[in-house]
């Protein structure tokens, strides 16, 4: 029996630069942006940032109070691939590609207002 973890269909933008499009067995659409992709990486050096700030997956960094924010260009994927059954792996326009997208991960951080709804009462 599959889990509702698990894809039917995922769509990586490339190309358009618009991000990920998974589409789950149990019927919900999730589309994560680059941005929010790079934001919420997985991997032990940005987790351990985010602690310290206490930020969730997918928020964007805070400036420091009175610090001005600097250009950068847009979050992009350069490439994608995946990883086993279980997950995905970018490599952005910023050289980072230490992450790994587990699909329970992508699941449970879906951007969508009605899974951070159901995140905030979970709390």
């Amino acid at each position: 029996m599959a889990a509702a973890t698990d894809p039917k269909s995922v769509k990586v933008n490339l190309s358009t630069g618009t991000g990920l499009d998974i589409e789950w067995k149990d019927g919900h659409r999730s589309h994560y942006s680059f941005p929010f992709l790079r934001d919420a990486c997985p991997c032990a050096l940005c987790d351990e940032a985010r602690s310290k700030t206490h930020q969730q997956p997918g928020e964007p960094p805070k400036l420091a109070t009175g610090a001005l924010p600097m250009y950068k260009p847009a979050v992009k994927a350069v490439s994608a691939e995946g990883v086993g059954k279980y997950a995905i792996k970018f490599h952005f326009n910023d050289d980072h590609e230490m992450g790994i997208y587990s699909w329970q991960f992508l699941r449970d951080w879906c951007p969508c207002e009605e899974c951070k709804a159901a995140r905030t009462t979970q709390v």
